[in-house]
């Protein structure tokens, strides 16, 4: 017979596995996506006709998980733009989106929230945790408002990874 302490700890571990999900750290998730090939624009800001462009793209930073990766913004003939997203590699997690962030991305453990205070446009979750990942992004998104990419954990309300976003 099981005592009261006995009781609590059982019922301790049930709750911190619902909440925790630790069996997702081995659980891989690979994305296949088609990223469109997409053209620099030349250097007077012109791309050839008819050909996807790349506007802006990044390097992912790690922030609470190892994250890999490369993001870029590309805009496609018929003028709506896409997030791509090639050889991510991260962790699984509960709850993780695609943002577009306002808020600034910054190394180590100081970068780990500043996504949370930040105006962002959530571009739907994860996919998958490693592989090439294309997002639609809203038609009417200012994208200078939104800097930054990264990979949000809702329900902990942190980065798992982040990337900042230049001009191509």
């Amino acid at each position: 017979m099981l005592g009261g302490v006995g009781i609590v700890v059982i019922v301790g571990m049930v709750i911190g596995a619902v909440i925790f999900k630790p069996w997702l750290i081995f659980v891989n998730t690979e994305v296949a996506d088609e990223i469109p090939v997409a053209v620099s624009a030349a250097p007077g800001g012109d791309a050839p006709t008819g050909s996807p462009v790349v506007l802006s793209g990044g390097e992912f930073i790690s922030h609470e998980h190892d994250t890999t990766g490369s993001v870029s913004v590309i805009e496609k003939p018929d003028g709506s733009r896409v997030l791509a997203i090639e050889n991510l590699n991260t962790t699984t997690g509960p709850d993780v989106h695609v943002w577009l962030s306002a808020g600034e991305v910054i190394p180590g453990f100081s970068g780990w929230r500043t996504a949370g205070d930040a105006a962002y446009v959530d571009l739907g979750p994860i996919k998958g945790n490693r592989g090439d990942q294309v997002y639609e992004i809203p038609a009417g998104t200012d994208l200078a408002t939104y800097p930054a990419v990264v990979l949000w954990c809702v329900q902990f309300s942190v980065s798992f990874g982040a990337a900042e976003l230049h001009t191509v």
